[in-house]
């Protein structure tokens, strides 16, 4: 009796494991079929990301929802009405981050930043924002538009077909004309070969930075996009434009300062080298930096980084649409979705890793805000103090630490990417204000 139910148990219990391999099994075919099917082909210089949507809905579809405007505790914009106008078409905007902050506008003093500056929008956004801030009144180069737009096909166009050329003729142009060359916000095409959707670098300006940075490591001519890991390529699509940058020369050719490392101390150190500087500034005439958007140059010293995590593992998870497994291509904060951007790694709750994000970013935001005041006060008193005997160096100290400062508040992520990076940098920064303080 016994023997009978045990052959029954373990009939049954066979039964089961081949019914659920089969039904893994279709599942897979289901994938298989839906990720290789192509409705229609895509061709060579298609930069409009609805033609790539017919092939690939359910990317195109988390595409679009680009759009929305969620805050989490130190990120994300919520919307501001606005009424249109003939100068800008726009019903809503992000927050005016120089009404939060008026420090802002003493730091940047003659700058055209110190005349705009807004919290930032998603990438649905990223083209409009850039064409109508009321900074396009200084006259901004077509340079800008590198990373605001889709630009692959313009460039390819404005060098008949040599992406180089078109990369320099792009440049050269004034914003306002250089938007004439392109139609679209990030696209498919920006980091994806349409012939077989594998991840690619378009943007010129990063393979040559990217190329320059790895000569410092000691690797010779490296080429992104026939040397570069998949994995790598899963952070360098997104660093193509989350980066520190500056014009180079009279035609403003975009150029990323890596020759001497990613670090913002090197990157502070190449450009007193060369003795790049983006204005006077107004109220002291120190010849000073604006830093941009260094996410890349920050994560690459956080443990993430050093540990193989890659931008789009957090900011683009995998995620299940039905018998389909898709990368999010909802790109927006990984606070937003912990349980598929962290939990796949971490293996506590939901809850207790929000916690230790905001402990990090509450953190760095005090620590910011104690080094901006201190900046803030010294610029004062160097506004004051202009007959000093020592005002050159005075002025090299402000333009030092408020690269540094600056650095560390324009890398979005509030210190996340890399906590200890982020701290030290600051102290770097609250250090050389106090030398100054001493010297005054």
């Amino acid at each position: 009796m016994k023997k009978q139910i045990l052959i029954v148990t373990l009939s049954i219990a066979i039964s089961t494991a081949c019914i659920l391999l089969i039904l893994n099994i279709m599942e897979r075919k289901s994938e298989a079929k839906y990720l290789g099917t192509r409705v229609q082909p895509i061709s060579e210089l298609e930069d409009n990301p609805a033609v790539w949507g017919v092939n690939y809905p359910l990317q195109y579809e988390d595409y679009l929802k680009t759009v929305d405007q969620i805050r989490t505790r130190y990120g994300g914009s919520e919307a501001v009405e606005r009424e249109r106008s003939p100068e800008d078409p726009r019903e809503v905007v992000a927050q005016d981050k120089l009404k939060i902050d008026e420090r802002f506008i003493t730091m940047w003093a003659g700058y055209a930043f110190s005349k705009d500056f807004r919290e930032e929008r998603g990438h649905a956004y990223m083209l409009q924002d850039q064409l109508y801030t009321e900074r396009q009144k200084v006259g901004q180069p077509g340079t800008c538009i590198n990373c605001h737009a889709s630009t692959y096909v313009g460039m390819v166009k404005l060098g008949q077909g040599d992406l180089e050329k078109g990369f320099h003729a792009l440049n050269k142009l004034p914003y306002v004309q250089a938007a004439q060359h392109v139609d679209h916000p990030v696209s498919c095409i920006d980091c994806h070969n349409p012939k077989d959707m594998a991840l690619r670098v378009t943007r010129p300006a990063f393979m040559k930075g990217i190329k320059e940075f790895k000569k410092y490591q000691g690797v010779a001519n490296y080429d992104v996009n026939t040397m570069a890991s998949r994995q790598e390529m899963r952070t360098h699509v997104c660093a193509q434009c989350h980066v520190e940058y500056y014009f180079k020369g009279k035609d403003k050719t975009l150029t990323y300062p890596w020759t001497k490392g990613l670090e913002a101390d090197n990157i502070l150190a190449y450009y007193n080298e060369i003795g790049f500087s983006d204005w006077a500034h107004k109220l002291t005439k120190a010849n000073v930096l604006k830093a941009q958007h260094p996410e890349f140059e920050m994560f690459s010293q956080g443990i993430h980084a050093q540990s193989g995590v890659s931008c789009v593992d957090c900011h683009m998870p995998y995620k299940k649409v039905g018998a389909a497994k898709i990368t999010d291509h909802h790109v927006n904060s990984p606070m937003l979705k912990i349980g598929r951007s962290c939990r796949s790694c971490h293996n506590v709750s939901e809850e207790m890793l929000l916690k230790r994000v905001n402990n990090i970013q509450d953190k760095n935001h005090e620590m910011k805000d104690i080094v901006f005041d201190a900046l803030v006060k010294f610029i004062k008193k160097l506004e004051n103090n202009p007959s000093h005997p020592q005002i050159d160096k005075l002025r090299g100290i402000q333009r030092d630490a408020q690269f540094l400062f600056d650095f560390a508040e324009a890398e979005n992520s509030n210190g996340f990417h890399a906590p200890q990076e982020s701290a030290r940098i600051l102290l770097k920064s609250l250090h050389l204000i106090k030398k100054g303080e001493e010297l005054l």
